[in-house]
């Protein structure tokens, strides 16, 4: 597990977010691939205009909408660095 907060995001084009995390690394990363399958709360992302409301919420160190969905820090992490999350010694991710 990473615990790196995201400081800052700006929403992109097809449904990228360029991220900026509390340890400087910066990058964009493309949603189609962290989420995959836009249903039940993911669902209004499919909508561009409401993609774009995206914003960071401090109290939870990630980004949420206004519905309330929201993407673990360290799976954005994971995406934005090329790191694997790896827990108990498994990895879970890239």
């Amino acid at each position: 597990m990473f615990l790196i907060d995201v400081t800052q995001v700006c929403p992109l084009e097809n449904r990228k977010l360029e991220l900026t995390f509390a340890d400087g690394v910066h990058a964009v990363v493309d949603m189609n691939h962290v989420i995959t399958s836009y249903t039940g709360i993911f669902a209004a992302l499919t909508d561009d205009d409401y993609f774009r409301q995206v914003r960071v919420a401090s109290e939870l160190g990630t980004v949420v909408w206004p519905n309330g969905a929201d993407i673990c820090p360290d799976v954005l992490y994971s995406f934005a660095s090329g790191k694997p999350i790896i827990i108990n010694g498994e990895r879970m991710l890239n």
